[in-house]
């Protein structure tokens, strides 16, 4: 299922309701990300015995695994209040003043996609993730002068699909930087279980394990097969979702056993039959198929990669043997076919 793309203002909407509904709320009831949940909870035991706002914490790691949902949950854990925020929303030094002049003792304040600040709105932050003071110009002109506001202690949590893109004396001031990576398997399996528990959907081990398979190993992705395969359940097999259930609505809707979608396999299949496997660019993908590089990049490249089906270099993508034998691509070269690997 395609994370980018045009969708609806209303469809994002319900998406995100949807999505809330599903979250949990405690760390212990958060699937997977075994070491990134010890490092935070030591943190927020920290934090609770010493009576102060804990450090600030900076998430990392592809679209859909959770960073949105361990903010919720780091406040919910220390049992303070919480704001949120987003890099692109704040364009002028005034609308973050605004939000900080507002913030309260310990609170957990979060800025998604942080590494799209602006400069001059990423300086004002420095100050108050780390002196916790807001520098306020008054005046203009000659006359102009600087007044710095004190704000109470907070705990600043970052999320960001690119940490490359976060500069150092920002990424400085994090004191926990912490990645998230793709869920196997079984993980999911049980996020599809714990989702379908709460949608009163009956679903088997089965049922809940081929939608895991397919969702790229990432649980945003799990939860909206599983409400897609919801509907076919509900309309062709009296509600009930089995193996079989879910093996044929998500064949319905082109979704294949590691997960990939359309976009997934024309990036692959360019790459296999365009370029002979490779090495080719990452511009030269994105104009091949019409998408976005940064989206190739961030998106479909990582499990991609994950799943072992392309490698980065310094000279571009490669696909591996795996890749030309999954898609049934045969490798050619210069000369022709390329010779068996053992004779």
């Amino acid at each position: 299922m395609r994370e980018q793309g045009i969708i609806s203002p209303d469809l994002r909407e319900e998406e995100r309701q949807f999505e809330a509904t599903l979250r949990p709320r405690r760390l212990e009831d958060f699937t997977g990300q075994a070491k990134l949940k010890e490092n935070l909870s030591i943190a927020i035991e920290a934090a609770k015995h010493r009576g102060e706002a804990m450090d600030h914490v900076l998430l990392y790691g592809p679209p859909g695994l959770g960073k949105t949902t361990l903010a919720t949950i780091i406040a919910q854990e220390l049992g303070v209040s919480y704001d949120q925020t987003s890099g692109p929303i704040l364009q002028k030094k005034l609308d973050l003043t605004g939000i900080l002049s507002n913030v309260r003792s310990q609170q957990v304040f979060f800025i998604d996609e942080i590494h799209r600040l602006l400069p001059e709105v990423e300086e004002m932050l420095y100050s108050a993730l780390e002196d916790f003071r807001v520098d306020i110009l008054i005046g203009t002109g000659p006359g102009a002068r600087t007044h710095s506001l004190p704000i109470p202690h907070f705990t600043a949590v970052g999320a960001t699909t690119r940490q490359g893109l976060v500069s150092a004396p920002l990424r400085g001031r994090f004191g926990l930087v912490l990645r998230l990576n793709h869920y196997d398997a079984e993980e999911l399996k049980s996020i599809v279980l714990r989702s379908a528990r709460l949608l009163d959907v009956a679903i088997d081990d089965e049922g809940a394990g081929e939608i895991a398979r397919r969702s790229r190993g990432t649980p945003r992705i799990a939860n909206r097969l599983l409400r897609r395969v919801r509907d076919y359940a509900q309309v062709r097999a009296r509600g009930s979702i089995t193996h079989a259930v879910s093996r044929t609505a998500l064949d319905l809707l082109e979704v294949d056993r590691f997960g990939l979608d359309e976009v997934d396999q024309k990036i692959m299949l360019t790459i296999l039959e365009k370029y002979g496997g490779g090495p080719v660019g990452l511009n030269t993908i994105a104009a091949s198929i019409d998408e976005q590089s940064d989206t190739i990049e961030e998106v479909y490249e990582p499990y991609l990669i994950q799943l072992g089906f392309i490698d980065r270099t310094p000279r571009g993508r490669v696909a591996t043997e795996r890749a030309f034998e999954y898609f049934g691509v045969v490798r050619r070269m210069r000369g022709g076919l390329q010779p068996p690997l053992f004779q």
